[in-house]
């Protein structure tokens, strides 16, 4: 069993920064592939970044060369670092663990979610 529980959101203006972090719990933790994924309202939950295990990195295209990932294995603590933010990157911004070590960009190959941190971006 592993529990994620997400910080560092909150109210920024367009064009500034935040760092978000997911903290996991369990001795495992490295074994894990990590993603982070976002919702806007009504819309569906989507892919923002995957963590390899092996701490290998892809970024979705909307956020690409404006976010990125990484994890601390040694602080079981994964971050999304975004810049530059924009307006409609606000939604809720949840970390979830795959067993699978290289992850999955459907949400379905994730087994374990946090209970997601409200981003919000004004223009």
């Amino acid at each position: 069993q592993v529990q994620l529980v997400e910080s560092g959101g909150g109210l920024v203006q367009a064009g500034g920064s935040l760092r978000l972090s997911c903290a996991a719990s369990g001795r495992t933790f490295g074994g894990y592939a990590m993603g982070w994924f976002r919702q806007a309202p009504g819309k569906q939950r989507d892919l923002v970044a995957r963590i390899t295990s092996g701490g290998g990195t892809a970024i979705s295209d909307p956020v690409k060369g404006r976010f990125t990932a990484s994890r601390d294995n040694a602080k079981n603590t994964v971050y999304l670092q975004m810049n530059n933010l924009k307006p409609e990157d606000t939604a809720v911004y949840y970390c979830a663990a795959s067993k699978a070590p290289w992850g999955s960009y459907s949400e379905d190959g994730y087994d374990y979610w946090g209970q997601g941190t409200q981003v919000t971006v004004s223009s």
